[in-house]
Order: C-alpha cells, then structure tokens, then sequence
C-alpha cells in the first residue's frame, strides 16, 4: 500500500509564497505521473500542475507563471513551489501520484489526505 503525506500549507498573505511537499512511504515500484489538485468550498476539485515520469510538466492556466511542480525521484517526492498567491488560490491542495506497487500490477491514483492554503488579501 502506498502512502501519501502532504506538507506545508498554512495561511500567507496575497503575493506572498508557500512550498508544499508530498512525500510517499509504502511499496512503490513505478510511478507513471504525480499531481497536485486543489479543492475550494463549493466547487470541484481541479488539476492545478502535473508532473510525468519523463519530467514533463504542465499548469492549470490560472497558476502557470505563478507555480512550480518539482519532483525528487530518489524520495518519491513531489514539490509545488506556489508564488505570488492570489486569495484565489484558497483551497485544499491535494497531492496524486499514478503508480504501481509491484512490477505487474496495476496502476492506481493514490491521494493525500490533503493540506489547507488559505490567502488573506
């Protein structure tokens, strides 16, 4: 079973910056993508950056520029450096990775139980 921690949220004022961490424990052979996605009351939960095996990133268009998705392949760590937070940045920011516990299995999406980032203006 895999395993999934999230780190560094907190509360910061508009313009000011966090870095978030997803750490992964448990057996992992093979991880295809990471994520982070983010949910604010009342509305869905949405891909905010993305990270493949080959390093290939994409953004949400509201935070390219804004936001950085780093990974630490030998930690099976993820990282989103978030600058110049906009209060529309509130949510909860949940990390994803894609991956297998063992060579053979199936891939599945494993979650964090989530990290709150709330932007005061």
């Amino acid at each position: 079973q895999v395993q999934l921690v999230e780190s560094g949220g907190g509360l910061v004022q508009a313009g000011g910056s966090l870095r978030l961490s997803c750490a992964a424990s448990g057996s992992i052979f093979s991880i295809n993508r990471m994520g982070w996605y983010r949910q604010a009351p009342g509305k869905q939960r949405e891909l905010v950056a993305g990270i493949n095996s080959a390093g290939s990133t994409n953004y949400a268009d509201s935070v390219k520029g804004r936001f950085t998705i780093s990974r630490d392949a030998a930690k099976n760590t993820v990282y989103l450096q978030m600058n110049s937070l906009k209060s529309e940045d509130t949510a909860v920011y949940y990390c994803n990775y894609y991956c297998n516990a063992d060579a053979g299995m199936w891939y599945r999406d494993y979650w964090g139980q989530g990290t709150q980032v709330t932007v005061s203006s």
